[in-house]
């Protein structure tokens, strides 16, 4: 019964991914710029009948909604297109790129969630004390500083100043690695190349950070309140009065409840961490897909654009059923 419902709900996702590409697909066709012009360096020596080539090519001399079904026909047998300015299939350049970005939002929600839980668990059971003052204030500030402040910052001081860890990049020139997923610090586990899992960690930390301390504050703030709340009521003062140990009755009874609203925010979090890492990818020179799709953005690059927006909105989706599944572990009376 269960498969049956996340069956039905990623079936429910279908119109929202569509909704989603419609949307994008005509934005960037609303943006000022001609993509042939843009390839070609505004006219150059290229002639006219030339660029009107290109533009059949691509179907540009073509309706915008001749233009979508083109699209959407195409991307129901798998093919997201060709892009403009790399000359190859989109599918191929976002399957190149998002290895990259995953591992980047892997990092940055494990740090996240290593910082936000203990600190939101200990501000709540202290509740008032000068730990949860410097806790939310700490969580504040993390809210507050932007990514690609505290990335330039983080590089100053780490990087540039105390020389502990490296500006940029995914492995330093030289390190060997045999790629099996793409996800650097995994393949280097599953090959047993200790010294590239070491480089391949140390250049992860800095960008899983700088992603990472928003997301780590607000997931902190959200535990602290639920917290606060599940451990106010009756089950945790019956647990209290059967003489159970104080962490048994954080732990068992006060965080499994308060679990609920704070796996809907992580949730939230997952999807923001792998489509808004546009600028830290760019502050740290990290390969991923987010950098990738700036620079076609540029460049009015509509098929990679389009096909970058489409594995956004599908981890989104994906990450929001995960949740709803979790909802009914944590919580038996919810149902999908």
């Amino acid at each position: 019964m269960r498969g049956v419902k996340i069956l039905e709900r990623i079936l429910m996702t279908i119109p929202i991914i569509v909704g989603v590409a419609v949307v994008v697909f005509f934005f960037m066709r609303l943006t000022p710029g001609d993509p042939v012009d843009i390839m070609m360096g505004q006219g150059g020596a290229v002639s006219a009948g030339e660029m009107e080539q290109l533009r059949k090519e691509f179907h540009l001399d073509q309706p915008l909604y001749a233009q979508l079904w083109i699209f959407f026909k195409d991307a129901a047998h798998g093919d997201l297109g060709y892009s403009y300015t790399q000359k190859r299939p989109v599918s191929e350049l976002i399957a190149e790129r998002l290895p990259a970005t995953i591992e980047l939002a892997a990092g940055a929600l494990l740090f996240a969630l290593l910082v936000a839980i203990p600190i939101g668990i200990i501000s709540a059971v202290r509740q008032h004390s000068l730990v949860d003052q410097l806790s939310m204030a700490s969580a504040f500030v993390g809210i507050s500083m932007p990514a690609f402040w505290l990335g330039i910052i983080l590089i100053l001081v780490i990087s540039v100043r105390l020389d502990w860890l490296p500006v940029q990049g995914r492995l330093t020139f030289g390190v060997n690695l045999h790629q099996i997923t793409g996800l650097f610090v995994l393949d280097s586990l599953l090959a047993g190349n200790w010294a590239a899992f070491a480089d391949s960690v140390k250049h992860l930390i800095l960008p899983s950070i700088s992603l990472g301390a928003a997301p780590a504050a607000i997931v902190a703030r959200v535990l602290r309140s639920s917290m606060v709340e599940a451990l106010r009521q009756d089950y945790v003062t019956l647990g209290r009065a059967k003489g159970q140990v104080e962490f048994l009755v954080v732990m068992k009874h006060a965080l499994r409840n308060a679990l609920i609203p704070t796996v809907t925010v992580i949730g939230l979090q997952v999807g923001v961490l792998l489509g808004g890492n546009m600028i830290v990818e760019t502050v740290f020179g990290w390969p991923g897909l987010g950098r990738l799709v700036v620079k076609a953005i540029f460049v009015r690059d509509f098929p990679l654009v389009q096909g970058a927006v489409m594995v956004y909105a599908i981890t989104f989706a994906m990450a929001n059923l995960v949740v709803d599944v979790l909802y009914t572990y944590l919580n038996p009376k919810i149902t999908l």
